[in-house]
């Protein structure tokens, strides 16, 4: 019998991430803010590193960076900052060789690792390989750090140099395995580089061998990265070709893809292929199934696998609900949805914003307005993404007025709009003719701190130059409406 393919998912599918380590108790703060200031400052003070960890350790700050969780949660607060970062790590590094006879605990793996991941999501790979040489050295290198380069290198679509990080394991005296190699493989698919990564499977069969595993990983990321069925279709065959019998994992994959394009034909006919090789299907199968349906107009079918579900020993979540709420809502059947939800929450289960959005997405300015009140007393949201989401919707919908009903709204929500926030608003003015107004939150936009549009300053300075003799009443750039090149109808918004 299969194993159940949420744990077959997990252990498959899902890309090892470095976790962040915990915040700090609030008895550490001053400790973590007064250890990192220092950091900081012989950082940017000396006039290289070594000099800057020369100072350090003549220093006499206490208390010692060796102290494992101090240097962690250091090393976290200076993630942005690599070179501090690296200083960090060294200083650490060295007072722990130094103390080691007298019992001081060694770096935990966690701050070298944090320390090359800071430095890879930076671009300073030579700050990264010399933590790494630095690891080596002290006989304490581990498997996850050259895969955090990998990664890394991969992030930025380095794809040879992430291979070649692959390949220089054996130099460093680490073990690249078949687990490692995967890792490499999820990287390469997770940042878009997924035929490098098929490429890469395909060519170093003779030293890994091909497994559903390796193909699942592949199949992952066109059916979840890109949702491409042609390619879908593809490595599934080529599977076959290379006489891998697909697992559980694979089924899950090909089901989930199938109904997301609302292949309900190709969805159903996996589903009982699946079912007939021995392969239990689990709660992510039978949600695609009910979105499918849903989306297919086949309700009374959805409702059904609803129902057997339960039959089959597994708990319907807030996902099996949303599948079939967030078909109904894109059908506008938002009468149906709402008696869906009504019975999700009296079986206990709370909606998540998810929910909300798929109403959101669809209601008018009044219900919306009602709806964030809601999803705040619920405890969940709005947020900043979902505010996001509605000044775009109406800004399409061509009602540049409730975009800035729903922009005021934010403040009453304690959401300070953002960079993409500003940008939907102004952009959206402009193109409905209210370019007055998007000058002004143009304006508002540059004072709180954001980057100008080098576009937009073209635009804004053409339209200034025309219209410079035009002015009127108290309002910055209140016009005179006028007929003409560079002129709108309608200046002012409600």
């Amino acid at each position: 019998m299969a194993p159940p393919l949420t744990a077959a998912l997990r252990r498959h599918l899902l890309l090892p991430r470095l976790r962040s380590p915990l915040p700090p108790a609030p008895n550490d703060d001053g400790e973590l803010t007064s250890f990192v200031r220092h950091i900081s400052q012989a950082s940017s003070a000396a006039s290289s590193p070594k000099d800057a960890l020369a100072y350090l350790l003549s220093s006499s700050f206490r208390p010692s960076p060796a102290s494992p969780s101090l240097l962690v949660r250091a090393l976290w607060e200076l993630r942005r900052d690599p070179e501090a970062a690296a200083l960090a790590l060294r200083w650490g590094d060295e007072c722990s060789a130094t103390s080691g006879a007298e019992g001081t605990e060694s770096l935990p793996a966690e701050a070298w690792h944090l320390a090359i991941w800071a430095a890879g999501r930076a671009g300073r790979f030579d700050l990264a390989w010399a933590a790494v040489r630095r690891m080596l050295r002290r006989g304490v290198l581990t498997r996850r750090a050259m895969v955090i380069l990998m990664e890394r290198y991969a992030a930025v679509n380095e794809v040879n140099k992430a291979v070649k990080t692959f390949d220089a394991m054996e130099r460093f005296k680490v073990e690249a395995d078949q687990t490692v190699f995967y890792s490499l493989l999820r990287a390469l698919c997770k940042s878009k580089n997924i035929e490098d990564a098929e490429e890469l499977l395909l060519t170093r069969k003779k030293f890994f061998p091909l497994t559903a595993e390796g193909f699942n990983i592949i199949l992952d990321g066109w059916c979840n990265i890109f949702t491409d069925v042609v390619e879908v279709k593809r490595v599934w065959r080529e599977m076959s070709n290379c006489c891998i019998t697909p697992d559980g994992t694979s089924y899950t994959l090909m089901v989930c893809c199938f109904s997301k394009v609302g292949n309900l034909f190709d969805t159903l006919r996996l589903y009982d292929e699946m079912k007939k090789k021995g392969w239990t299907p689990g709660i992510v199968v039978y949600n695609s199934l009910v979105y499918v349906l849903t989306r297919e107009n086949c309700m009374k079918d959805a409702k059904n696998v609803l129902s057997k579900i339960a039959d089959e020993g597994l708990q319907p979540d807030v996902e099996t609900y949303n599948s079939i709420i967030v078909p109904l809502c894109e059908s506008y059947k938002l009468d149906e949805a709402r008696k869906i939800m009504e019975d999700m929450i009296m079986k206990g289960i709370v909606p998540t914003i998810s929910t909300y959005h798929a109403f959101l997405k669809q209601e008018g300015i009044d219900e919306t307005l009602q709806l964030l009140k809601k999803m705040k007393e619920d405890g969940c949201g709005p947020s900043s993404d979902t505010f996001l989401m509605l000044i775009d919707k109406f800004i399409q919908l061509n009602e540049s007025g409730n975009a800035l009903r729903v922009w005021n709204e934010m403040r009453r929500y304690d959401l300070r709009p953002a960079y993409v926030h500003y940008m939907a608003v102004i952009q959206g003015l402009v193109k409905h003719g209210c370019v007055p107004r998007a000058l002004e939150y143009y304006d508002e936009m540059k004072l709180n701190g954001f980057a100008s549009d080098p576009i937009l300053d073209k635009e804004f300075k053409t339209f200034l130059l025309a219209n410079r003799d035009h002015w009127r009443g108290a309002g910055k750039y209140n016009l005179i409406p006028q007929r003409g090149k560079h002129f709108t109808r309608r200046t002012r918004m409600p």
